[in-house]
């Protein structure tokens, strides 16, 4: 076994570090750019006076790094060929790498900086959800118009399957839709509310997920419908101010919202398979960039302790066991988690390499025979940036505590992740299915087996 990345990848790293320093790293520090980063970072990022939405000189901002970055080659990395990407056969495994590698890095780590500020899911090697869902599931049509204008900035949808009374509990949705044909055009009329639709603010389109027919609580009989944003009887009634600062994050309520039949995304009655698409990947990538702050916070932990004297003694802070015993746990963790990590990736590519062979779906395969690795990953990584960041608050001492270091701003950030894309919990009770073998579930052995 060799746990060493392979020579290509470690180019790849090489050169995104090379694109950083040199065209990234040069952008935020121009102007004022640096004030998006710096102890001022919520303050200019915010419009206070809009509400709490982000200023629009941020959202520039990051466009221009994405647009630099298409250019060089490196944004679309994870996307299939035909729409620029690289069809890596280990796609999963670099991304994972790629993560970690920009969430740790010294200089412009812990998800905090223009080249990957993880508080609105940037990066200069993009996540694209949205254009895997429709190239899996979107009609010809939909495929051919959509993913170019997405590609391009001009497409920007919201996610809407969180609902006000409704998180992870999503077959039980009180959203509805029901046909309606309109002059003379065979359609649907919407009602419903949904919460957290991140970015509402300048998105051209809602992906809405509602319930079209079956039982509450079952799987079946929930549909997509990819819906403009002006659509008459959308209002967003809300955007929620949260833990960190700007907020995009609308309730959105839908009051007789008629959408023609060439709205629905994938098939009728079977939405929630949308939902699940690129669940896995996004999971994993997320633990990736979560160990990698975790790593950061740590790394800059103990600079502090090995450089700060205390005591008029002539000793430093690190010759204490209270400091390193804590640091020591933690790093433990981090270099445990990210072999974790790397192998479940790594897995997940041979999955999706066997599924090409067999014409298996890949997401599926994945959910039968890996989900409780990237579970694993997921739930502790995002537990463990946090503690990393806290423990990084303490040895800085007041410094820490301060907003002229990034620890209370990567606390802030990653304590969201315990929830989003799954709670923590959620991801728990994923474990233990396999574990002890309920719900349906067998274990992950097994299920190999039947793939």
């Amino acid at each position: 076994m060799n746990f060493e990345y392979p020579p290509d990848l470690v180019a790849h790293l090489d050169r995104i570090d090379k694109f950083i320093h040199s065209t990234i790293l040069p952008l935020q520090q121009a102007d004022d750019n640096n004030r998006f980063f710096d102890h001022r970072r919520e303050y200019a990022r915010t419009n206070w006076e809009a509400g709490g939405l982000p200023r629009k000189e941020w959202e520039e901002l990051l466009n221009k790094a994405r647009i630099l970055a298409d250019k060089a080659g490196l944004y679309r990395f994870a996307l299939p060929k035909i729409y620029g990407g690289a069809s890596h056969p280990s796609t999963n495994l670099w991304m994972s790498a790629t993560r970690f590698h920009l969430a740790s890095h010294p200089v412009y780590g812990g998800g905090l900086g223009l080249a990957n500020d993880l508080q609105n899911e940037h990066s200069v090697v993009g996540n694209f959800p949205d254009v895997l869902m429709l190239h899996h599931f979107g009609t010809e049509e939909q495929r051919r118009t959509l993913i170019d204008l997405r590609l391009r900035g001009q497409f920007r949808t919201t996610f809407g399957l969180t609902e006000p009374d409704h998180g992870s509990d999503a077959t039980f949705m009180s959203t509805t839709a029901r046909r309606a044909p309109k002059g003379g055009t065979d359609g649907w009329e919407i009602n419903g509310a949904k919460k957290w639709q991140t970015g509402a603010h300048s998105c051209t389109h809602m992906i809405i997920f509602a319930r079209t027919s079956g039982r509450p609580g079952s799987a079946r009989g929930i549909t997509a419908f990819l819906v403009p944003r002006e659509t008459p009887g959308i209002e967003v009634a809300s955007y929620e101010w949260t833990f960190n600062m700007p907020t995009d994050h609308a309730t959105v309520t839908l009051d007789g919202v008629w959408v023609p039949s060439s709205a629905v995304l994938g098939r009728e009655d079977a939405g929630l398979a949308i939902a699940q698409t690129f669940v896995h990947e996004n999971r994993i990538r997320q633990a990736a960039s979560s160990c990698g702050a975790a790593k950061h916070c740590l790394d800059r932990a103990i600079e502090r302790a090995r450089s700060r004297t205390i005591w008029g003694e002539g000793r430093k802070l690190a010759d204490h066991q209270g400091i390193q015993f804590p640091v020591v746990e933690l790093m433990t963790q981090v270099e445990m988690l990210k072999l974790l990590i790397l192998k479940t990736s790594w897995d997940m590519d041979r999955v999706v390499e066997e599924c090409e062979r067999t014409g298996a779906t890949p997401w599926i395969a994945i959910e039968k025979s890996l989900s409780d690795k990237v579970a694993m990953c997921n739930y502790w990584a995002n537990r463990l940036a946090c503690q990393a960041a806290d423990r990084a608050i303490q040895i800085h001492s007041g410094d820490g505590y301060s907003r002229h270091y990034p620890f209370e701003h990567i606390y802030r950030h990653f304590r969201r992740y315990r929830i989003t894309e799954g709670s923590e919990e959620i991801q728990m009770r994923k474990v233990a299915a396999y574990l002890f073998e309920f719900g349906g579930k067998v274990s992950r052995e097994k299920a190999k087996t039947k793939l």
